[in-house]
C-alpha cells in the first residue's frame, strides 16, 4: 500500500513544500517546490493576503507537476517562545492487554501519553507535539516501542513542547482559508533532526544550526530528542545586506553574488577571479571573488560564534556533534568555516536523499519523517491521498524526474525505516 505525505514549511525568504511516497518501507521523494515568500519577516507571518499568494503558488506548481490537487498537510509553526517540559504518565493494562495474542497496541500507548500529559497547561501556549523519552512495562526499561508486550502496568517518560499560541493560530489558520486540512504541526527543529540524524546521533547529545534567511535556529537534542532550542535575529539575509551596502548593489543581485560567485571561506576563494554586474546608480562594479568572500566569512563567523554562546547556555556539557542546516548552510565552503569556528565536532548536515542537494528542505522532508514514526508508534495507517487521486498520480510519475531539478524519485531514509 502507498502513502503520500505533504510537508509545508512557510519561511522569511521561500515557501518549501515537500511530497513524498512511502512504499515497501522506503520513502521517495515525489516533488519539491521552493517559492519566494512574501508577507513573512523572522518566520512570523505579517501579511496574511501576500503570505498565502506565495503558499497558492508554491501549491499550483506541486500540483501542475503531480497532476493531483493537495488537500491535506503537515505544516511547521513558528519556534519563538517555545518551552519543553519533562512529563511522566501511568496506566493500568487491561486483563485483554495481558493476553499474549495482541498485548500492548497503539491504543494503549495513546492513553499514556495522554495520561502523561494530564491537565498540564501553560499560559498563552498551545502544545505542539509531545515525543516519548521510552516506556516501562512493569520492570522493563528502556522500551521505544512497547506494541506486543504484555504486563500490569505501562509508564512514559516524555518531552511535551509548547509554543506561543499566535504562532500555531496563524499558521493553521493561513493554511485553512487556503482549503487545506492541516493534520499535524511540528516545529523546524524536530524536522532537522530527523532528517539528518544516524544511529550515531541516536545516542549522543549535540546541537543543529539551522542558519535560515532572517534568523538562525540553535537546538539541542538528547538522544536524538529536541530538549531546548533558542533564536539569533540573524541570518543569510545579514550576508546579502553587507554585499549590498559595500558594493551598492540591489538586494537580488547581492543574493546572486553571494550564492553564485562569493564563498563561505576566503581560503580557497581566487584573488585573480572577477565579477562585473551594475550596480545601483549604472556603474559596473568589479567585485573580485577573494574580497567579497572575506566580506561574506566575517558575517558567517559573527553567526556561528552567537550559535556556540547559545549552545553554551542550553547545556553546561560538551556536545558530541554540530550539524549546520539550513539553505546558507549550502554555500561552497562552509564546511571550513564551520570547523573553524565551533570545532571539528561541526559539519554541514547531509539530507540523505535523492533529489534534495539544498538543506533549505531539511525541516519540511524531516517533519514527514516525525509524521510517519508517531503513526507507527501509534499503529496507524494514513495516507493524505485519495485512491482516485493515488491512481492518477500513479500514470503521471515516471515523468516527475525531468520536470524540475528539484523533483525525483529516490530511496530515502532507509535507517528510519528498515524493520
Amino acid at each position: 500500500m502507498k502513502h503520500i505525505y505533504t510537508s509545508v514549511d512557510i519561511g522569511s525568504d521561500t515557501i518549501k513544500i515537500v511530497v513524498c511516497e512511502l512504499f515497501n518501507n522506503k520513502l521517495n521523494l515525489l516533488a519539491a517546490s521552493s517559492v519566494k515568500s512574501k508577507g513573512i519577516k523572522k518566520g512570523l507571518i505579517t501579511d496574511v493576503y501576500e503570505a498565502s499568494e506565495s503558499v497558492k503558488a508554491g501549491l499550483a506548481e506541486l500540483e501542475e507537476m503531480l497532476g493531483i490537487k493537495i488537500t491535506k498537510v503537515i505544516a511547521s509553526v513558528p519556534g519563538y517562545n517555545t518551552e519543553y517540559t519533562m512529563i511522566k504518565g501511568q496506566i493500568s493494562l487491561s486483563e485483554e492487554t495481558e493476553g499474549e495474542a495482541e498485548g500492548i497496541t497503539g491504543h494503549e500507548i495513546v492513553k499514556v501519553l495522554q495520561s502523561a500529559m494530564g491537565e498540564k497547561t501553560i499560559p498563552n501556549k498551545e502544545m505542539v507535539t509531545t515525543i516519548p523519552i521510552d516506556f516501562t512495562v512493569d520492570d522493563k526499561t528502556g522500551i521505544k516501542d512497547p506494541k506486543g508486550m504484555s504486563g500490569q502496568t505501562l509508564s512514559t517518560r516524555a518531552i511535551m513542547i509548547s509554543t506561543a499560541k499566535k504562532n500555531i493560530y496563524s499558521v493553521v489558520s493561513l493554511l485553512e482559508n487556503l482549503g487545506l486540512d492541516v493534520v499535524d504541526i511540528s516545529l523546524n527543529s524536530i524536522g532537522d533532526i530527523y532528517s539528518l540524524k544516524t544511529r550515531e546521533i541516536d545516542q549522543k547529545v549535540g546541537a543543529i544550526v539551522n542558519v535560515g534567511h532572517e534568523t538562525t535556529t540553535v537546538s539541542l537534542y538528547n538522544k536524538g530528542i529536541i530538549v531546548k532550542s533558542s533564536i539569533i535575529g540573524m541570518g543569510g539575509k545579514n550576508i546579502e545586506n553587507d554585499i549590498a551596502y559595500i558594493y551598492k548593489l540591489k538586494p537580488a543581485d547581492a543574493r546572486m553574488i553571494k550564492e553564485k560567485f562569493a564563498l563561505a571561506h576566503k581560503s580557497y576563494a581566487s584573488k585573480g577571479d572577477t565579477y562585473e554586474i551594475e550596480d545601483k546608480t549604472g556603474e559596473i562594479v568589479r567585485i573580485n571573488q577573494f574580497e567579497v568572500s572575506e566580506i561574506v566569512m566575517s558575517r558567517i563567523e559573527e553567526i556561528l560564534v552567537l550559535a556556540r554562546k547559545e549552545i553554551n547556555i542550553l547545556t553546561k556539557r560538551e556536545v558530541d556533534y554540530i550539524l549546520i542546516s539550513g539553505g546558507t548552510s549550502s554555500m561552497n565552503n562552509f564546511s571550513l568555516i564551520a570547523e573553524e569556528v565551533l570545532g571539528k565536532v561541526a559539519k554541514v548536515g547531509n539530507i540523505r536523499i535523492i533529489g534534495v542537494r539544498n538543506n533549505k528542505y531539511s525541516s519540511s522532508l524531516g517533519n514527514i519523517v516525525y509524521f510517519i514514526q508517531k503513526l507507527r508508534l501509534k499503529g496507524q495507517n494514513y495516507s493524505m491521498v485519495s485512491k482516485s487521486d493515488m491512481e492518477e498520480l500513479s500514470s503521471t510519475k515516471k515523468s516527475l524526474i525531468n520536470i524540475s531539478n528539484e523533483s525525483m524519485l529516490g530511496k530515502v531514509f532507509g535507517y528510519f525505516f528498515s524493520e
